[in-house]
């Protein structure tokens, strides 16, 4: 068995609950619509196989922390991968902070942006955030299911915090995605600042 076969075989695995989930549709959309399920829409393009494990939509709840802010602060999230059959996943991620019992206090966080894998097994990684700060990272697959990234540029507008760099790591465990940021911003050496724990519910 081919390791995309495998791949594949795991991803249905995983999704016996979530299978008859997908991204809400437009039928009269003249171009094909971004799919997070791999059994409609698109056929996932090749050059995806080695993210393939993250295309669905993922919640649940994670902890940021940072010596410039008064937390640790508990927030609940979304990530949603997706593609439209070429060769980048379309990913959004959006949060909103809790109180101690769990109660949504206000939203909080989002960002936007592509996963392109490369030939050379890079992964080229475009975020833009609510904040003001674009970011480029490159990365790679460490594994089937774990990818690291770090940050080649950092650009801001002339309102946002300052954040010289940031390094990601993301995992599959499981079944559930896991993740964990370090950023170094605001005078502050590169150090933790987010992580969270999410289901799969799309996919």
């Amino acid at each position: 068995m081919s390791s995309g076969d495998e791949a594949i075989r795991l991803a249905e695995e995983r999704a016996a609950a979530t299978r008859e989930r997908n991204l809400p549709q437009f039928t009269d959309m003249p171009i094909p619509a971004d799919t997070a399920n791999l059994r409609e829409g698109a056929n996932l393009n090749d050059a995806l196989l080695g993210v393939l494990p993250l295309v669905g939509v993922w919640r649940g709840e994670g902890e940021v922390v940072y010596p410039t802010i008064d937390g640790p602060f508990r927030f609940g999230q979304q990530i949603t991968f997706a593609h439209d059959g070429r060769p980048f996943l379309v990913y959004e991620a959006r949060s909103w902070l809790l109180n101690e019992a769990g109660e949504v206090i206000r939203p909080a966080a989002r960002e936007q942006g592509f996963w392109r894998p490369q030939e050379d097994d890079t992964i080229e990684l475009l975020l833009t955030h609510n904040t003001g700060i674009v970011e480029l990272y490159y990365g790679k697959v460490r594994t089937q299911t774990s990818w690291e990234f770090e940050t080649d540029a950092v650009i801001r507008s002339a309102t946002a915090k300052e954040v010289k760099a940031s390094q990601r790591l993301y995992g599959v465990v499981n079944g559930d995605l896991a993740y964990v940021e370090e950023r170094a911003m605001m005078g502050q050496e590169m150090q933790p600042h987010t992580s969270a724990h999410l289901k799969r519910i799309v996919g």
